[in-house]
């Protein structure tokens, strides 16, 4: 199995020492960067398998960066997981809704980081585990990053094209909205349960204009699933 390639964008250097220190003990490859700048640079010249990034940085927020790689489709398939002292939860949404796939407070223990990376590249493994799937004429293509229907692309956010992969990659069956949020955005991420319904009713609406809505269905009671079938 190949080494797994981790870039850190993070501007105090003992905190950024003391990561990368247990990372390579734990058998990554690690880079280390101090701000937006260096880390473009960074992986412009090698694409990295995880990014992990402070939310306060010198030249730009590490907010912006995020949103900035989860745009480019040359880097959107790349998880990206938040370091902040930022712990209210207007902020863990916003980043969530940014494009980071996991959202980590300072402080915390490098076992508790290590945990949440390994959660996060499992994930990201399972959702590219098939290139391309086609429901009936909705077709999710992982290697572009894309979702297709009636000969047009579908436009949807980071966290909607998340919820709509995993979806599809587990159809027919129920899950309540505690378990979406542990398997779509994580577990100890701490996202109200309602947040799910808000992108529930986004990815509707996006579907929507290709007739593909009636996919994403509720069951009263127990949650949503995935499912071509009539309701």
């Amino acid at each position: 199995m190949a080494v797994k390639q981790i870039l850190i964008v993070e501007d105090e250097r003992p905190i950024r020492e003391m990561i990368a220190f247990g990372l390579r003990r734990s058998g990554f490859e690690v880079r280390e960067v101090e701000d937006v700048s260096a880390a473009r640079a960074s992986i412009a010249d090698h694409r990295p398998d995880l990014v992990l990034v402070d939310w306060m940085l010198p030249d730009m927020s590490g907010l912006e960066l995020t949103r900035a790689l989860k745009r480019d489709k040359d880097t959107q398939e790349v998880p990206v997981i938040m370091l902040t002292a930022r712990a209210e939860e207007q902020d863990k949404v916003m980043g969530l809704e940014g494009g980071a796939d996991d959202y980590v407070t300072k402080p915390f223990s490098p076992r508790e980081l290590l945990a949440r990376i390994n959660a996060v590249l499992r994930r990201t493994a399972q959702a590219g585990a098939e290139d391309v799937i086609d429901a009936d004429g909705l077709v999710l293509d992982a290697a572009s990053h894309r979702v297709m229907a009636g000969g047009g692309t579908v436009q949807l956010g980071p966290t909607e094209y998340r919820l709509l992969s995993f979806f599809m990659t587990h159809p027919e069956r129920v899950y309540s909205r505690a378990q979406l949020l542990d398997r779509v955005w994580g577990g100890n991420v701490y996202v109200e349960e309602r947040t799910v319904d808000v992108h529930i009713r986004r990815l509707r609406k996006a579907l929507e204009v290709f007739g593909y809505d009636r996919f994403i269905q509720t069951v009263r009671g127990s949650g949503y699933r995935f499912s071509t079938r009539v309701a």
